[in-house]
């Protein structure tokens, strides 16, 4: 089985050559100490813990999985001590303000040590990935007093964080969730009901977990409208901050899944549990929105995580397997048979997988930079901008990258062949472990629903214009660079062609508004090809202007210049087919009535 090795050539090229992070981090006053030598002090740390500390107990973690015992869950062999030192090492703290025991920095650069964690070792890295969500929500709609209480601790790592949204009859609809919470004289609440697929519910890790539950009122209208958020803490805190009594919340059953098997998966029991609101009653929905999108920018992320890991698993096996000859003339003649990376059906497999972790990369961590101006810009103006510009990049991100990271999964199991199907080489644990990209933080389907609906029509197309801007301002500013020209004339086209074609849907959906969901899930696949495509192209300037200015890496720059290539002539013109199928509208979809599906 490959062990993980940081791509930290890469890494620094999207964040120094591409983003300019260092100028991106000067422009908010909050993070301009945030320079260079200390970027690359806390990724190059954040390789060694992956590589050294993660990587070597991902295969175990799949083999052995979680353990559960009368409401106790035991974490695989290794995840508690490499936590341990998570903790020590302060990275759970990275991004937090000071102010409640964080280090300030930019949350820009903990999706950087958070995409090295979940390459090396995705299980492990949704236990501290939940926190995150946990302590985003607190410090957005908490209290002072339940900041005080709850932040130093999340932050630090001591205790960790859960989400608590699904439940058995209620997945991505949580209008229809039961969970009820009854308010007490003190203030508290007595929650009860019982939510399923928690991650990381319960564990061995921390001393305390910190549940963040959605439940409804006595009183609550009916929907999402009648939903609160609530604070539900394992072990209810005394006045001091330390740990207290144990809650009436227990872990009633892990799930045996697919994959993921080191992160626990937990149905949880509230049964009465005492529990605190947060923020405004019946808003629970609107406050878990800052949980979810964080969620969903880290389920992107694993669509990374999966192209990366199989692409340097498939291109290390690739290079030294030896099966027939080129057909071109023989490449090895000192031995039996070629490596077959000469084959060009093989390297269409690696370059896709390339293409896909690259350009994935430069997606993440570009939409992370508009966090760090939600979170520190400096007018109410700038921050606006940055935060529709996240809201219409997120749901192409969350859906597009794991989609393709998903293929790129796929492709490392076949560069493999056989191998490629044993449990030993590590190919096919990516496949488990990524196949739920798909479907949690809201499915394919209900990510493509939210980006062509809200995002698009329902805003009359002006998220979308912000961001076509941008790609028409690119194209316009290398209309006269020839070595450009190849990129660019095809953006062009597809930019004008991304627009025409949603007043079209709209147009369509006006009379059926079913034409929305027949047309969404080609249109959000369309919007990821185009969007990586602004990205290569982005990089690829970059990439040509660091040869020109004479860099001696120039074989780096090459390849990338090549990897854009590859992508603009053989991934982005998927964008025709998306556009075939979105166009033939939906009367073929329902011709046939539900109960004649099967005869």
């Amino acid at each position: 089985m490959t062990q993980y090795k940081a791509p930290l050539r890469d890494i620094q090229f999207v964040l120094h050559d591409v983003l300019k992070v260092g100028q991106h981090y000067a422009s908010i006053p909050g993070y301009a100490e945030t320079d260079r030598e200390l970027v690359d002090s806390i990724i190059e740390a954040g390789a060694q813990f992956s590589e050294n500390e993660l990587s070597p107990i991902n295969r175990n973690g799949d083999e052995e999985g979680c353990h559960f015992a009368d409401g106790v869950v035991t974490t695989p062999k290794g995840f508690k001590e490499a936590y341990k030192k998570f903790v020590e090492l302060g990275y759970g703290a990275l991004n937090a303000e000071p102010e409640y025991g964080g280090q300030g920095l930019p949350a820009s650069l903990g999706i950087v040590v958070s995409e090295m964690n979940g390459t090396a070792n995705w299980s492990w890295a949704m236990y501290p990935g939940l926190s995150h969500g946990a302590v985003n929500t607190i410090e957005a709609h908490g209290s002072e007093e339940q900041k005080t209480t709850y932040l130093n601790k999340l932050i630090t790592g001591q205790w960790t964080g859960t989400m608590c949204l699904t439940e058995a009859q209620a997945g991505s609809d949580l209008g229809i969730i039961r969970t009820r919470a009854e308010p007490q004289e003190d203030g508290s609440y007595r929650v009860t009901g019982t939510k399923i697929f928690i991650s990381a519910g319960e564990h061995d890790m921390a001393e305390n977990i910190i549940h963040v539950v959605l439940a409804r009122l006595p009183d609550a209208p009916k929907g999402t409208k009648g939903i609160s958020l609530f604070i539900v803490p394992k072990f209810l805190p005394k006045a001091d901050g330390s740990v207290g009594v144990r809650n009436q919340v227990k872990c009633g059953s892990i799930e045996h899944k697919m994959g993921i098997k080191g992160s626990a998966t937990c149905v949880m029991n509230f049964d009465g549990a005492t529990g605190f609101l947060i923020g405004p009653p019946n808003r629970g929905l609107n406050c878990m929105f800052t949980f979810m999108n964080t969620a969903r920018i880290g389920t992107a992320l694993q669509g990374v995580c999966a192209a990366e890991g199989s692409f340097q698993g498939a291109l290390a096996y690739a290079r030294d397997r030896l099966a027939m000859r080129s057909l071109s003339g023989v490449k090895a003649p000192d031995k039996e048979a070629d490596p077959i990376i000469v084959h060009p059906s093989v390297r269409q497999m690696l370059m896709t997988q390339k293409a896909f972790a690259e350009g994935g990369r430069a997606m993440v961590y570009w939409l992370s930079t508009f966090t760090d101006i939600v979170l520190k810009g400096q007018t109410e103006e700038e921050r606006k901008a940055a935060d529709d510009m996240m809201s219409f990049l997120t749901p192409i991100g969350k859906a597009f990258l794991t989609e393709v990271g998903f293929e790129a999964a796929n492709h490392g199991v076949q560069v493999y062949g056989g191998h490629g199907f044993i449990r030993e080489w590590g190919m096919e644990q990516i496949v488990r472990d990524t196949r739920i990209a798909l479907l949690y933080e809201g499915t394919t389907q209900i990510q493509a629903l939210d980006l062509l609906g809200r995002k698009v029509l329902q805003t009359q197309g002006a998220m979308l214009r912000q961001f076509t801007k941008i790609v028409h301002k690119f194209c316009k500013a290398q209309e006269a660079n020839p070595a450009m020209a190849e990129f660019v004339t095809e953006l062009t086209r597809l930019n004008q062609e991304w627009a025409d074609m949603t007043t079209g849907i709209g147009m369509k959906a006006m009379q059926n508004p079913d034409e929305v969901g027949a047309a969404a899930v080609d249109y959000m696949m369309y919007s990821g090809y185009v969007t990586m495509g602004y990205l290569w192209a982005w990089m690829a300037l970059a990439a040509q202007e660091k040869i020109a200015a004479g860099t001696e890496d120039v074989a780096f720059y090459q390849a990338k210049l090549q990897t854009a290539r590859f992508y603009f002539k053989r991934i982005l013109p998927r964008t025709q087919l998306h556009r075939a199928v979105i166009e033939s509208g939906m009367e073929v979809l329902m011709q046939i009535d539900a109960e004649h599906m099967a005869f």
